[in-house]
């Protein structure tokens, strides 16, 4: 590409967002054929359109200044001063009847928008006022033929033919917006000479978002004559904010030169819009095409008004309508599918025993269910890596608890996009911790997409900085291949449904596992009241064994006997040995019962200041300490400190005869948690017991061997799982052991 070209091809870029960004709420005039008058909330015009010089034989800066009384009569004005009291008119544009002016008969309507009083006079031909009796003739048709259509198409069918004859333009065209944004004409009612475009699609660009936004604010929006030259304001800028006027909600703002050209590289001069408005968003519109000048009566533009809200309500009773009976379809599939699964202790076990409901659930070619490390495959899927691929990337990426997506190309990385004809890909997580996921797939679809000419907007050739419409709108076909169905609203809603049975089932599930449990629950109260009745009756005798038994020794030592010494002596060490075991079960009991306090721990600092509480007990040995990579873990810092200190305890107790005697702290990362291991070369043990090894009372070596109550791990068990942790261990006897526990990354 040539300097020139590539000049010329930025500029074009440029001219196509200055479009998107067009401020055409502010254009600084209104069209000719009927005057605008700006005034304050004491009715004081403080800014006029130069066509107030032809409709009102005054100039615009004449005017400013004026009391609005001057051109009205009083009972014109009890009207006006009626409407500016209504707080409606700063939502909506309000008609307050035909006013007389200069001996001129005017519809006006009145609206309040950035401290202004905005009136809009057009003039009428109509002799009174006009109500209901005189809008209803005009839309009665539309009505009595609502109930015979039975679909949307069909509805809007009905509103491009009351149009037309309401109207008389040349050609209406109803269409509604599709997801990108894009018109896609659904009824059509024109004369011989205008050329179809029933069926095609008119680009999202030919209606930028700000132009749409205005289209919500107001529902007619007519431009009666291409060719008029606009009227300005005068003065240009609103004099009480000092910004440009905002005419958003006014019906006689000019247009853009851009859509003026738009017109007429369609070969019309006028034009009128109509909004359809369902659930608050812009459907669609009614567009009425007019291939010279129209000036539509004021009472015929709002009974199009009145029709498009009819349209409007029709269509969205129909598309709810529609989306009940699919929901009551999905509804009886889900019963289906929770029926299969509700008798099985394995659910996913009831959805493969269901394929046919489960593909017809999501109207899916194929899916997966990821559960338990197990990945099983129905239908028309990628193949398992792929489908792993691509839950690990929704597992890394996706909050959302349902994923959707019609065109994977797009909306997922390359790298990620599995091989083959899938293009549509709903996932819904059922865990918030790991990897299991439900996920259905949908096929490529092949669509023949008609544009009424082709897509895009360009520079003009002549000259480079001036910005043009496309001047062709001659049918112009594209095949897209990329995308799937895509999925309703229905549809996900119907995915959450079933994600909620699901862990509802699986919470029943857990309810009958805690019911099996309850003998086991109640035993474990009963410890635990028998621990709280240890620390108060039996620590006191203990005390009172240890303490006799040492003023016995005072009084008595000499006369004892050597027996009787050694009876003495394992008297108290006993009673020492009974005080501890009662101090330890007490200790486990509350464990289950001391509230959280979870805070940031640092685990080399923990362990370290352990290491120092064990200066006693490693006094005289050769103990070796190593440190490996640890973690920062989110726990309670004195439960936490517990579990260290029964751990690091145990491998000084248990590589007593050890010369060096070697541990090791260190730690690891997976995806999911943090790993701590305390590892040691002392006696170890046979793995054929490692299950005995965190049970409260199991010991795997003789208590004349190695001291201890048998309490300690199932106290570090019963920590790590509090805070949602695993603790394990491996040994080997005579070859040391390693003792590891994991807990969540947050």
């Amino acid at each position: 590409m040539t300097s020139g070209h590539a000049e010329q091809a930025a500029a074009a870029r440029d001219l196509l967002n200055a479009c998107e960004r067009e401020p055409i709420h502010v254009p600084g005039s209104v069209q000719p054929h009927g005057v605008l008058l700006c005034m304050d909330e004491n009715l004081r015009i403080v800014q006029a359109s130069e066509s107030a010089d032809i409709w009102l034989s005054h100039s615009a800066d004449a005017l400013v200044g004026r009391e609005c009384a001057e051109l009205l009569g009083e009972s014109d004005m009890e009207r006006l001063r009626t409407a500016r009291g209504r707080a409606d008119i700063e939502e909506a544009p309000l008609y307050i009847g035909v006013l007389t002016a200069n001996a001129r008969r005017f519809d006006g309507v009145l609206h309040r928008n950035d401290q202004l009083l905005y009136l809009e006079l057009e003039p009428t031909r109509r002799e009174q006022d006009m109500g209901f009796g005189g809008i209803y003739p005009l839309v009665r048709s539309f009505v009595s033929n609502l109930q015979s259509a039975s679909s949307v198409d069909a509805l809007c069918e009905l509103a491009a033919q009351e149009t037309k004859t309401i109207t008389g333009f040349g050609r209406i065209l109803v269409y509604r917006f599709d997801e990108d944004g894009h018109g896609q004409v659904l009824a059509e009612r024109r004369d011989e000479s205008y050329e179809s475009c029933l069926g095609m699609l008119f680009p999202a660009s030919d209606v930028p978002p700000q132009a749409r936004e205005l289209y919500l604010r107001n529902r007619v929006r007519l431009i009666a004559d291409a060719n008029a030259s606009p009227s300005p304001l005068h003065p240009r800028d609103n004099p009480l904010s000092g910004a440009p006027t905002d005419l958003s909600f006014s019906g006689l703002r000019s247009v853009s030169p851009v859509h003026i050209q738009y017109m007429k590289n369609m070969d019309i001069l006028a034009s009128m819009s109509v909004s359809i408005i369902v659930r608050g968003r812009l459907w669609g519109l009614i567009s009425c095409h007019n291939a010279e000048p129209r000036q539509v009566p004021f009472d015929a533009r709002t009974a199009c008004e009145h029709l498009g809200q009819i349209l409007s309500l029709q269509i969205e009773a129909n598309e709810e309508r529609a989306q009940t009976q699919q929901r009551l379809e999905l509804r009886r599939i889900l019963v289906g599918l929770l029926s299969a699964i509700a008798d099985r202790d394995d659910f996913v076990a009831g959805l493969m025993s269901s394929p046919t409901d489960l593909l017809a659930f999501a109207g899916a070619g194929g899916a997966a269910i990821l559960f338990g490390g197990r990945c099983e495959l129905f239908g028309d899927t990628p193949d398992e890596a792929e489908v792993l691929k691509l839950v690990g990337w929704l597992s890394a990426h996706s909050s959302n608890t349902v994923f959707s997506s019609a065109c994977i190309d797009r909306d997922l990385p390359a790298d990620v996009v599995p091989m083959g004809d899938t293009a549509g890909v709903m996932a819904v997580s059922i865990s918030q911790v790991h990897r299991n996921y439900i996920v259905w797939f949908r096929p490529k679809v092949r669509r023949t997409v008609t544009w009424a000419g082709r897509p895009d907007k360009t520079a003009t050739t002549a000259e480079p900085t001036m910005l043009s419409p496309r001047n062709s709108f001659e049918a112009w076909s594209e095949t897209h291949t990329e995308c799937s169905r895509p999925w309703s609203a229905g549809e996900l809603d119907a995915a959450l449904e079933l994600r909620s049975a699901i862990l509802t089932i699986v919470l029943r599930r857990a309810e009958e596992m805690a019911a099996l449990a309850h003998e086991l629950e109640r035993s474990n109260r009963e410890l635990e009241a028998f621990s709280y009745s240890v620390s108060h009756d039996l620590r006191a005798p203990l005390r009172h064994i240890v303490g006799y038994a040492d003023l016995l020794r005072e009084l008595e030592g000499e006369g004892l006997s050597d027996r009787g010494r050694t009876y003495l002596a394992n008297v108290e060490e006993s009673a020492t040995f009974a005080g501890t075991l009662v101090d330890d079960l007490l200790t486990f009991s509350q464990m289950g019962r001391a509230a959280l306090r979870p805070t940031q721990v640092n685990i080399r600092e923990l362990a370290e200041s352990v290491i120092k509480d064990l200066d006693a007990e490693t006094a005289g040995r050769n103990v070796r300490w190593e440190f490996g990579e640890l973690p920062v873990l989110r726990g309670d810092p004195a439960f936490l400190q517990m579990v260290m200190r029964n751990l690091l305890s145990n491998a000084v107790k248990y590589s007593r005869g050890r010369e060096p005697a070697v541990i090791r702290i260190d730690g690891e990362d997976t995806a999911t948690t943090h790993v701590v291991h305390v590892r040691d070369n002392g006696v170890g043990f046979n793995m054929k017991y490692v299950g005995k090894l965190f049970g409260v009372f199991q010991r795997l070596h003789r208590m004349e061997d190695f001291e201890g109550t048998g309490i300690g791990l199932a106290n570090v068990r019963r920590i790590i799982e509090r805070h949602d942790g695993h603790v394990w261990a491996e040994g080997e006897t005579g070859h040391g052991a390693v003792f590891s526990f994991d807990l969540p990354k947050l």
